[in-house]
């Protein structure tokens, strides 16, 4: 029967470590650890057990399932996984159970999963295999390429200056500060290691007509007194394409109007907003003034009555 492994106690991180401390942690362990280099007592055994424990933490489904264990279990301790292990839960299994791999209990959990996880093979520190760091980066996209998706070529320029093209596929409705991730694409592995893979955090370039919230986007529309007073239809940009939209009378500047399901595609899709914006015609003809000089006389209006 498998022992039970407290992957955070063998990292010496609190149960709550967030990923960015995690891997800190992990780079620190790896190198005072790696059998071709390290000094260490049992350093192959601890390498060993240091890949294992972030191959399950730094994979947000595999830390899901593992903390459903709780944390009354002791290092060491014979364990069974619970009669619905795995429940809802989807794991990776591309690598597959390799010899000199992960512990029994790793595989009695994950069936031997390993995303492109470092591997720990051979003996006497000969033959180990890291992966590559994962690597990130910032992209910036227009928010109509998040409304219909698609493939772009992009190109990224390194510390050192030197550039790579990429051809991308952009999902139909990202939002701001989600990644897309390119297997294989960031720092090489060592030892015949796999490489780490490149995330690419998307940010949207400023757009001249919409602000962007989630998946809603917002719309300041400039209407005339008059069309805000009487009522109007008039044509509303849209990531769709133009649309007609009823203004009701009297409607008043900064009143906001929804259209459903025009923001951004997901799911659940998000709506655009309108807000009104009136814009007074110039008073810089005669005709102009007097109009003005008449709706002065004739209209009871007091624009300052809330303030009484």
């Amino acid at each position: 029967m498998p022992e039970y492994k407290d992957y955070y106690k063998i990292m010496g991180v609190a149960r709550d470590v967030g990923q960015d401390e995690l891997k800190r942690v992990y780079r620190r362990l790896a190198r005072k650890y790696h059998p071709d280099v390290s000094k260490e007592k049992d350093a192959e055994a601890r390498f060993k057990e240091v890949q294992e424990a972030y191959e399950v933490l730094k994979d947000p489904q595999k830390r899901a399932a593992y903390d459903q264990l709780g944390s009354n279990w002791r290092q060491g301790q014979e364990f069974r996984p619970p009669p619905d292990w795995g429940q809802n839960f989807e794991f990776s299994n591309a690598f597959g159970d390799q010899e000199g791999g992960f512990s029994d209990f790793f595989s009695s959990l994950f069936g031997g999963a390993a995303r492109g996880g470092a591997r720990a093979r051979g003996a006497g520190g000969r033959g180990f295999a890291m992966a590559g760091d994962d690597q990130v980066a910032a992209i910036e996209i227009d928010l109509e390429d998040s409304f219909s998706g698609g493939t772009q070529t992009i190109e990224l320029k390194s510390g050192q200056g030197a550039a790579r093209t990429l051809k991308i596929t952009i999902p139909q409705g990202i939002v701001e500060g989600q990644r897309i991730r390119l297997a294989g694409q960031g720092s090489p592995g060592h030892g015949g290691g796999p490489s780490g893979d490149l995330y690419l955090e998307v940010r949207f370039r400023k757009h001249k007509l919409f602000q962007v919230e989630g998946r809603d986007v917002t719309l300041t529309l400039p209407v005339a007194p008059w069309e805000a007073a009487l009522g109007a239809t008039v044509p509303t940009p849209t990531l769709a394409g133009p649309v007609d939209l009823r203004i009701p009378a009297n409607a008043k500047a900064g009143q906001r109007m929804r259209l459903k399901g025009r923001g951004l595609p997901g799911a659940t899709p998000g709506d655009q907003y309108v807000v009104l914006k009136i814009v007074l015609p110039p008073a810089d003809t005669p005709e102009a003034r007097e109009l003005y000089e008449r709706m002065q006389r004739e209209l009871p209006f007091d624009p300052r009555v809330e303030l009484q």
